[in-house]
């Protein structure tokens, strides 16, 4: 399942805590494709905590409590990790990640917790949501199989890749525009992992995100750009990238763009997908300006200005992935929709 739909079960998901109706969710994926940050993200929306609990560094011992003499009878010191009403809040997110890494007597140890939402005396506060994820056993990360009890504890969505779903996150997060022009460019290299290859450094949704880190450190240092970017997203990916980078000093006039000049659309196809993020960057920024709706009106102007039609309607979908509804309100939208009326937007 695509990250946007998946965020939207995990947020009824969340949601569903107060109903008496949640359902503990394991997320499936190799490494680097947004798992963690998308339990995040419903924690950050709804202003929760999420207590992160690590079960392949655990000992059973470590979940179940230490028993203590309390006159003739042994109790369970319950452990300050697990969620508490009082220390954490009414509500938020327990998230057992990387539970497939966790060995079988500790899993076990987990089983009561998450379907019974209960470990001996103890119980999850009632607005508090259980979210799991771990690798696929094909994935090279060290896992074992999970045992049916276990599985039969969770409901099971595996994360897929989405270059839009991306797209729309990185415009959000400031990641560097020529990051997301390069994907576009090159969709196949969002993620790229063979596991038969077991490759240190790859592509992924995670490893872009070191690379937009990585151009804003060594982008005035271009002796070690190129080495830099191989190291977060791997040999061929970083070689190509660092060229593509190069390559835009043939930019046109962006400031010109915006301004309402006539400014000829680049032939090159990847200098396209460089100025359909540049300008889509450029929106963003002027969210705070008065004059707006003048600039988002000349990029709506230039994206009816691209030889192939779909290069224009990409550039308006990301807009309006970027800016919201707002779009639509500016009088130049009409203009360009009439325009390309029997083309989709976006799925």
């Amino acid at each position: 399942m695509r990250p946007a739909q998946l965020l939207r079960v995990l947020e009824r998901e969340f949601s569903s805590t107060a109903e008496g109706h949640h359902t503990p969710v394991m997320l499936w994926g190799p490494p680097g494709v947004g798992k963690s940050q998308m339990v995040a993200q419903i924690a950050d929306r709804h202003r929760v905590p999420v207590i992160d609990i690590r079960l392949s560094q655990m000992e059973p011992s470590d979940l179940r409590g230490i028993p203590f003499r309390s006159g003739e009878r042994v109790e369970w010191a319950i452990p300050a990790i697990l969620p508490d009403a009082e220390r954490h809040g009414p509500a938020g997110i327990l998230f057992l990640d990387e539970i497939t890494s966790a060995p079988p007597a500790v899993s076990a140890a987990a089983y009561q917790l998450i379907l019974d939402r209960r470990l001996g005396d103890y119980c999850v506060p009632d607005r508090w949501a259980i979210f799991a994820a771990g690798n696929r056993q094909g994935d090279r990360g060290v896992t074992y199989s999970m045992p049916a009890p276990l599985a039969n504890r969770f409901s099971h969505f595996e994360v897929e890749t989405h270059l839009d779903d991306w797209v729309g996150w990185a415009y959000a997060q400031g990641i560097d525009e020529r990051v997301i022009a390069f994907l576009r460019f090159r969709p196949e290299l969002l993620f790229d992992f063979d596991p038969a290859h077991n490759p240190v450094a790859f592509p992924s949704p995670r490893s872009w995100e070191f690379a937009h880190r990585c151009l804003k450190k060594f982008e005035d240092t271009p002796e070690l750009l190129q080495g830099t970017l191989q190291a977060c997203v791997g040999p061929a990916a970083g070689i190509e990238v660092a060229a593509f980078v190069d390559s835009l000093d043939q930019m046109p006039d962006l400031d010109a763009i915006l301004a309402g000049e006539v400014v000829p659309v680049p032939r090159e196809i990847d200098l396209q997908y460089a100025v359909a993020a540049a300008l889509v960057g450029r929106a963003i920024r002027a969210q705070a300006e008065p004059d707006k709706d003048r600039v988002i009106g000349n990029i709506l102007a230039y994206a009816g200005r691209f030889p192939q039609r779909e290069m224009g309607v990409m550039l308006v979908s990301d807009l309006h992935r970027a800016v919201g509804n707002s779009l639509f309100e500016v009088p130049a939208f009409a203009d360009w929709a009439a325009v390309v009326a029997d083309v989709m937007l976006y799925d």
